[in-house]
């Protein structure tokens, strides 16, 4: 370069840049713009102060009148079914939060990570430029009403974000963003901060603050009765006694000895699945205890969704081979404890057939965004054939907002969806898949694209030579064993391809 239009032209250019970056970028604390992202512009999505009550400082977001007319636009891209209108959207304003969202879960969708990430970061840099000057979130004493639709994004930005963060091994900074969600509405917990922040601490090595808040919390809110943190508040003693190198006193029972059996004996059914989920064994006599060998289909609804949740989230902290050895001790004082007639195992299930009867809505909403399939199967038919927007998952019955979203005639067709096992299916993995736009390009022969029926006769196709295949492979055998389950299907990535090239 320098070569060809001299040092000075090069530097001048260079200069230039970093001048025209400079224009671009605002500094933010809870996300680093990129110098790829476009400028960060003022849509109207501003904060605003509610007042002082009991020494907490509530806000609330506002939608400007220019905001509302984006957002209108938004809402009318999400009736279309059709990702390339949100798409649109975005490309005349980069930092609209709930298109983000929606965009951000059609690259998830889509396998594309990095990008569902990176549109998170740029929804929290848009919320950050646009916090009142009061709004201190580090005193943990700023709070937001869930049940107002324009501070929602908010709080599933945050737990978006500190989920993807905590994918890349960044473990105390997902605790960080968990503290800052939970503190924004403790009491209701509208997102169920409390069902992640334990997972976040001990794989972030703070043992010694999930102790605190489990001690600090427990009198009123009753933690030891959820299985994460029966499970991670003993884990996280243990891992805290080792690094003091500090044993029990009198070589009595220490504390984490004692609240693991009581989890075991609370939550037997949980013992199997996790030592299933981590791929190990412990004493048969111990597993094969009638403690150990109640199914799991006979615990209540509510305490099944809890119990898969903790494992599928947290199996990784329990295969570290000293922490299996402790929790096999552990195992057998609860069998000798369970044959001495311990009343915890029968009087906790006597409870825990009224208390998880029935499943709060912020549970499902958790499990829903919390990207962990296996749990998202488990959950009742009323939530799987329900149609759920990705950019505000199970609205509160008490819902409220600033100003009136229109009704949209819907036309012909549009009510199939509700009614079409197969309609829902692809509203599932493309939430705003358009079946009657679809229809046409596939009836009139054009339209760029591959038609999503085609992509599924290749996926169904691919399933059943790879099943074949299996089969020839093991022919003549006796006891063949079940095949594997098949390489996840491109049936998303190439819709997804498709959608996002423009994005960004």
């Amino acid at each position: 370069m320098r070569r060809i239009f001299g040092s000075k032209v090069v530097r001048g250019d260079q200069v230039r840049q970093k001048a025209h970056r400079k224009v671009h970028l605002r500094p933010t604390v809870l996300a680093t713009p990129k110098d790829t992202w476009p400028k960060i512009e003022k849509l109207g999505l501003t904060m605003q102060q509610d007042g002082v009550r009991d020494w907490c400082q509530y806000f609330h977001f506002e939608h400007s009148p220019a905001y509302q007319k984006i957002q209108l636009r938004f809402w009318e891209a999400v009736d279309t079914f059709d990702p390339n209108s949100i798409a649109a959207i975005l490309h005349a304003h980069p930092y609209h939060v709930d298109s983000l969202l929606q965009m951000s879960e059609v690259s998830r969708l889509g396998e594309d990570i990095q990008m569902a990430s990176e549109l998170i970061e740029r929804a929290l840099c848009s919320f950050e430029s646009s916090f009142h000057t009061l709004f201190n979130y580090t005193q943990a004493n700023c709070r937001l009403d869930y049940s107002r639709a324009e501070n929602r994004s908010f709080f599933l930005t945050l737990f978006r974000h500190l989920s993807y963060i905590s994918r890349r091994g960044c473990h105390r900074t997902a605790l960080e963003f968990c503290k800052l969600l939970l503190a924004l509405n403790p009491e209701k917990d509208p997102l169920c901060a409390l069902l992640i922040i334990d997972y976040c601490a001990v794989r972030g090595g703070e043992y010694r603050f999930l102790i605190d808040l489990f001690h600090a919390w427990e009198p009123h809110r009753n933690l030891s009765q959820l299985p994460n943190f029966a499970f991670s508040v003993p884990l996280a003693m243990f891992h805290s006694q080792n690094r003091e190198e500090k044993e029990g006193e009198g070589g009595g029972e220490t504390e984490a000895n004692k609240r693991l059996q009581d989890a075991l004996l609370m939550f037997p059914c949980l013992l199997p699945i996790l030592l299933d989920k981590c791929g190990v064994t412990l004493d048969p006599a111990v597993t094969s205890h009638s403690l150990f060998t109640q199914p799991i289909e006979r615990e209540p609804n509510g305490l099944k969704l809890l119990m898969k949740l903790y494992v599928e989230r947290s199996h990784s902290l329990w295969k570290e081979p000293e922490v299996l050895t402790w929790l096999e001790a552990n195992c057998r004082v609860a069998v000798a404890r369970a044959n001495d007639k311990d009343p915890l195992n029968t009087d906790f299930r006597a409870k825990a057939v009224k208390r998880y009867s029935r499943v709060p809505r912020n549970i499902y909403r958790h499990i829903l965004i919390s990207d962990l399939d296996r749990v998202v199967s488990a959950l009742p038919p009323d939530m799987t054939q329900t149609s759920i927007n990705s950019y505000d998952p199970l609205p509160p019955p008490d819902s409220t907002c600033g100003y009136e979203r229109p009704q949209i005639q819907r036309g012909p067709g549009a009510g199939d969806v509700a009614e079409n096992p197969l309609l829902l299916l692809l509203r599932s993995l493309l939430p705003n898949y358009n079946h009657m736009a679809e229809g046409g390009r596939q009836q009139g022969g054009g339209g760029g694209g591959v038609g999503i029926g085609a992509m599924i006769h290749r996926h169904v196709d691919r399933v059943r030579q790879y099943y074949e295949d299996y089969y020839a492979q093991h022919e003549g055998e006796e006891n063949v064993p079940l095949p594997p389950p098949p390489p996840p299907a491109d049936l998303r990535r190439e819709r997804m391809r498709e959608l996002l090239g423009g994005v960004g």
